[in-house]
């Protein structure tokens, strides 16, 4: 069993937004992520029912790497340039059959775009 882990992220407003984060296991080698989904959703706060942002490997804004245990999280400009700057909470979960990881979670930080 795996306990999220607690990563906060900045986004800023109006940016393309890209990152990618390797799972490892306990001996520190990547976990293979073939046959794996994954999903994102950042909202104002934990108990929203409104989500600010979604990604998931279905739309394309996430992508995992197999066997090298990558993830990475895109968000287009078009999309951050609709999050209101603020702070919210998001989650990251890696779904293998009826098994969901909740692999990471935190703050998720947009800061406001000053050029338009």
């Amino acid at each position: 069993m795996t306990i999220a882990g607690t990563y906060n992220i900045i986004c800023d407003q109006g940016a393309t937004f890209g990152r990618t984060i390797t799972w490892k296991d306990a001996n520190g080698d990547p976990v293979d992520l073939t046959n794996y989904t994954a999903r994102m959703q950042v909202r104002s706060i934990v108990t929203s029912d409104t989500v600010a942002v979604e990604l998931t490997t279905e739309d394309g804004r996430i992508t995992l790497g197999g066997a090298l245990g990558t993830i990475t999280l895109t968000i287009p400009a078009t999309v951050t340039d609709d999050i209101e700057a603020g702070t919210y909470a998001y989650d990251l979960e890696l779904v293998t059959g009826s098994t969901v990881t909740r692999l990471l979670m935190g703050s998720f930080i947009v800061r406001g775009e000053v050029t338009r």
